[in-house]
């Protein structure tokens, strides 16, 4: 692995502003992020995604299924968290523990991926990306805001969070397989979701968890750096969304190609590059990607060698995001200023599928401001 001397964010206190280096200024950029915020969580009907079900719950609508994932509620958790909205953060938080978190059973100590807004369960099973989103989002809460009485002991329970994910004991599945320490798709499966691996969150996590923890998640962080080397291809830069162990694509139910799952890689790489910089094939495939997308402007489902299927994309303002996010692992070159400038003259989006893209979305524009933060 090319390590690069240590020129992140969590070493040197800098986090990068592309958009202020690529000429927007301060003004225009502080308007930019109290637009995506107001879009999202205010009261326009045709972009807010954020619903409140009484005066302590709020819930993230994924307003294309009509249901409350554990993966939005975690990411509105983080983006509470970066706006300084700890009124917002405990509403979500709430909701979330109340109606998600699992006490018995198999999946006893972690989150339901899906429910309906009034709280009533329509899985029984999580989805690890919730998990440590969920857990990064109470550290950083605990570390921001302070620790309150439970469920509100935020640093407590995202300790535990983690804690459940690599120590569920049988009838039970951890989420992490303890041989290659690389995240699972679901806890029973032997297969992994590349746009799940966050090594700039295990990285943390190595610090602030329970000290018998914190090798397994410096280990973690290595692996998945590593592994997400060996799942974009090293052309195109592409990922699928499904993958085996050694990274090749797992074509489960169409499921081994670059679709709406595999947009989310693009952004982890440039936020692990931004908070800790010490990978740098992370540059490789940030440019690979930055300049597959450069001349398309019809997004498609592609294999990972690039070549278009005829199925569009379901969130081309996602995949914009993600792709002006991976800017901030790639060189300064015209197609990396030209995806920045891209998202900096897309709106957010409108219309039934806008929940998953506009997440995606407002983590760009917090990322690409230097206000993606580590507390």
């Amino acid at each position: 692995m090319s390590i690069n001397v240590k020129q992140g964010a969590y070493y040197t206190g800098q986090y990068r502003n592309l958009f202020a280096q690529f000429g927007y200024n301060e003004a225009e950029v502080a308007a930019k992020l109290q637009y995506t915020w107001d879009a999202l969580f205010g009261e326009d009907e045709a972009t807010k995604i954020y619903y409140e079900l009484d005066q302590d719950k709020g819930y993230l609508l994924d307003t294309g299924n009509l249901d409350v994932r554990s993966e939005g509620m975690s990411y509105g958790m983080m983006m509470a968290v970066q706006y300084d909205r700890q009124d917002i953060f405990d509403k979500l938080w709430n909701w979330t523990y109340s109606f998600m978190y699992m006490t018995e059973g198999i999946h006893k100590g972690y989150f339901a991926w899906s429910c309906q807004p009034d709280g009533t369960r329509n899985a029984q099973g999580p989805a690890p990306d919730g998990e440590e989103y969920f857990a990064m989002a109470l550290f950083f809460a605990s570390h921001r805001w302070g620790d309150r009485e439970a469920p509100y002991n935020y640093g407590q329970q995202a300790k535990d969070i983690l804690r459940t994910c690599i120590h569920q004991q049988p009838p039970g599945f951890p989420m992490w397989n303890h041989d290659n320490k690389l995240i699972k798709f679901v806890p029973e499966v032997e297969f992994s979701d590349p746009s799940y691996h966050l090594p700039h969150f295990y990285e943390l996590f190595a610090m602030w968890v329970y000290e018998e923890d914190r090798a397994f998640w410096k280990e973690a962080a290595a692996a998945s750096r590593d592994y997400i080397h060996i799942s974009c291809h090293p052309i195109t830069g592409l990922s699928p969304e499904y993958a085996y162990y050694d990274g090749t694509p797992n074509n489960t139910n169409g499921f081994g190609y670059f679709f709406s799952d595999a947009y989310r890689v693009a952004a982890n790489i440039g936020l692990d590059y931004a908070w800790f910089g010490v990978d740098d094939r992370q540059r490789d495939i940030a440019n690979n990607i930055i300049v597959f997308f450069s001349d398309k402007d019809d997004y498609r489902r592609y294999t990972i060698e690039g070549v278009p299927l005829e199925e569009k994309s379901l969130h081309p303002v996602g995949l914009l995001a993600t792709n002006a996010q991976a800017a901030l692992a790639a060189d300064e070159h015209t197609s990396a200023k030209a995806a920045v400038e891209l998202l900096w003259n897309t709106p957010v989006r409108t219309g039934d599928r806008r929940y998953y893209d506009n997440c995606l979305y407002i983590f760009a524009i917090l990322a690409l401001s230097g206000n993606y933060r580590i507390y």
